[in-house]
């Protein structure tokens, strides 16, 4: 198997945690010469660092944003534990806005049990996925982040503000324990606050691993929004 057909298993197992070189030979049951050189290639594409043997996801930047094929391997069943519990919250007719986040791109397949609802969103790859499957769907454009495949800046925000919604869900990065909700994305955070603002509900869905965490960008407080979604 080459590092193409690795890369996928490295990020899952380092989205959970950083590894020392020994643990990803033993869970990928490889040599640790070849993680060696794995990493070294990695490392190559600013994907990861390494420091005393121990191999971690890189971030660099307060205001990076995490690439959305390193967001989708991340506490994925955590993922699909909190759209079921979302889904609740859905009514036949809703208008509904989504943001770009990938734990709210698991809520997608449970939107094919809902009649005559309609979906606004930032994400591009959101709104293809919604759109497949036959639901009504307004993409709001605008300039693309590579990172995550949402549409923000002026253009996408003007689009959403002329909108108004049922509900909104949307993700985070981070919950504090004060409850301040933050990201490290400004551009999405402006987004996710016209959504808060024009839904008469909003819903944050976050896993519990997100908890006692506060990034760059504040988003809101969790005293504005309905309710917290989580895991647990």
């Amino acid at each position: 198997m080459s590092i193409y057909n690795r890369e996928s298993q490295y990020i899952n197992l380092l989205a959970q945690k950083p590894h020392s070189v020994k643990e990803l030979s033993e869970k990928l049951f490889i040599s640790e010469p070849t993680v060696r050189r794995d990493v070294i290639q990695l490392q190559d594409k600013n994907l990861v660092t390494r420091k005393k043997g121990i191999v971690t996801l890189k971030t660099t930047s307060p205001d990076q944003r995490i690439p959305l094929y390193i967001r989708h391997f991340e506490q994925n069943q955590s993922k699909q534990i909190i759209a079921v519990k979302a889904s609740s919250y859905i009514k036949d007719g809703y208008v509904i806005m989504l943001d770009a986040s990938t734990t709210v791109f698991h809520l997608l397949p449970h939107l094919a049990q809902f009649k005559n609802i309609l979906v606004i969103t930032n994400g591009a790859k959101t709104a293809l996925e919604a759109a497949s499957m036959g639901v009504k769907t307004i993409c709001t454009g605008g300039e693309m982040t590579l990172e995550s495949f949402s549409y923000v800046g002026t253009d996408a925000e003007k689009t959403l503000a002329g909108y108004n919604a049922d509900v909104a869900f949307f993700s985070c990065r981070g919950v504090s324990d004060e409850g301040i909700v933050s990201d490290n994305s400004i551009l999405e955070n402006s987004m996710r606050k016209i959504m808060i603002k024009n839904s008469k509900k909003s819903y944050l869905l976050c896993d519990t691993s997100k908890f006692g965490k506060i990034y760059l960008s504040t988003l809101c407080h969790s005293d504005e929004i309905e309710k917290i979604i989580s895991d647990k």
